[in-house]
């Protein structure tokens, strides 16, 4: 399973990124606007530190606006994956860019039926919100499960990327269902690697090696 990082904050993302599990970053127009700074510096200083698949949104809504976009977006950086919204024109889009070979992640996806038709028009990944759908009581597992059973049953290339993940237990489930990528928020990273009995452990072990060392 790979790990992305769902952040524009440079520093954190240089930080995260030394711990050597990092294997993309993922953005939208709402983690970009968070940081103040143009778009596409951002994106091409995130290209040099992770060497991954890296989304950027477009803003467009109208296909051809996208496709614009995106072939322009696409040129940043080898790395970048164009991120494109789940709506009949963002299939449209989708279907154009993957035809160029520019690599798309389709977003705000919150069916099978949705993820279904991505996956049709040649996106590269496919994002379901775990976070949004657990907001109005959906079972966001279930969709997981679907999807990677249709992408194996029928040999879809796209990977699943399983967004909108808010806890340590939304990537455990995910892990375990088969979802291909968990993309995680900045803050999210350090709690996983927590656990009091980890601290308590830790702090046992050096307090017996300084009495040890007297």
């Amino acid at each position: 399973m790979k790990f992305f990082l769902d952040t524009a904050n440079v520093a954190a993302i240089k930080t995260i990124n030394e711990l050597g599990v990092v294997d993309g970053v993922t953005t939208n127009p709402t983690i970009i606007s968070r940081e103040g700074r143009d778009f596409e510096t951002v994106i091409k200083e995130i290209c040099e530190i992770v060497d991954g698949p890296i989304s950027a949104e477009v803003t467009g809504l109208i296909a051809d606006e996208m496709v614009e976009e995106a072939r322009s977006i696409a040129k940043w950086h080898k790395n970048v994956v164009v991120k494109i919204p789940m709506t009949t024109e963002g299939l449209k889009a989708t279907n154009i860019l993957s035809k160029e070979g520019i690599k798309t992640n389709v977003t705000l996806i919150f069916t099978v039926s949705q993820g279904l038709m991505a996956m049709k028009a040649g996106a590269t990944y496919i994002s379901p919100f775990i976070g949004r759908l657990e907001d109005i009581g959906a079972d966001p597992y279930q969709l997981i499960s679907d999807l990677r059973e249709i992408i194996d049953l029928y040999d879809f290339q796209a990977e699943i990327i399983a967004a909108s993940i808010r806890t340590t237990a939304h990537v455990e489930a995910v892990a375990k269902l088969g979802a291909h990528i968990a993309t995680i928020p900045d803050s999210l990273f350090a709690k996983m690697t927590q656990h009091p009995l980890t601290t308590n452990g830790l702090k046992t072990f050096m307090e017996d090696w300084a009495s040890f060392k007297k």
